[in-house]
């Protein structure tokens, strides 16, 4: 996962503001509110959720560049990166 401290608050905030829409979202579609507004808001929560999963992607690269694996860790393969990029895309 993410070993760098600055790289996980701001995975934390983005994932914290995620979860926030979504509940935002749910209370939306228990008040009957319209179509339009529940789908942009669906559009914030997945765009937040993308954020912190590119993040811990970027961050992964990082390490693999630089050889900083967390401590007990092997640093990714490329092939192991090119899979997590894709699962986002």
């Amino acid at each position: 996962m993410v070993d760098d401290d600055e790289a996980m608050v701001l995975v934390l905030n983005r994932l914290r503001r995620a979860q926030g829409q979504l509940s935002g979202v749910i209370s939306m579609i228990e008040q009957g509110r319209d179509c339009k507004d529940v789908v942009t808001q669906l559009a914030a929560v997945s765009r937040a959720l993308d954020r912190a999963g590119f993040k811990i992607v970027a961050t992964g690269m990082r390490q693999c560049l630089t050889g900083e694996a967390p401590e007990g860790t092997e640093p990714l393969t490329e092939a192991e990166l090119e899979k997590l990029f894709l699962a986002l895309a």
